[in-house]
């Protein structure tokens, strides 16, 4: 009989958390040796990311509530609500964004890869925001952006 003594219902203790533009960023898992990271993300009500795009993928799958993407494919400019159990591809370069317009948090899984990691982690604050991004924030985001390949399109 097969184990499953592997599975952690929950993130390890000391796992890193990170605050970006308001949205909270939870390594749940990285697998040693190569790219693929997982994480939480937790959107509040009224958090958007903006238009933006970058050579990393992403595969989101909504966990709960209702969150509004944005990507443009070759069809132009397509707008859906994703609720749970839904998964949403971003290919490389694909513009993309999301917006909670909600009255309640948004939690998707998304699986990215180490330059995304990398940006969460120098865009990212250890302490949760107390009011909506300051300009401070904001410029500390975009810069972060900037250095690690992110296109931010539309703010």
């Amino acid at each position: 009989m097969m184990s499953n003594s592997f599975v952690q219902p929950h993130a390890p203790s000391g796992a890193k958390v990170f605050f970006v533009m308001g949205d909270r960023v939870e390594r749940r898992a990285r697998l040693e040796g190569t790219w693929l990271n997982i994480f939480d993300i937790t959107v509040p009500p009224g958090s958007r990311t903006p238009m933006h795009r970058h050579n990393s993928p992403e595969v989101f799958r909504i966990v709960e509530g209702r969150l509004n993407v944005r990507r443009m494919t070759d069809s132009g400019l397509e707008e859906f609500e994703a609720t749970a159990g839904d998964i949403v591809r971003i290919d490389a370069n694909q513009p993309h964004g999301y917006v909670n317009a909600s009255a309640e948090p948004v939690v998707f899984s998304a699986i990215v890869d180490s330059d995304m990691v990398e940006f969460f982690e120098t865009a990212g604050l250890q302490e949760p925001p107390k009011a909506a991004p300051s300009p401070e924030t904001t410029a500390r985001a975009t810069a972060a952006a900037n250095a690690h390949g992110i296109t931010i399109l539309a703010a």
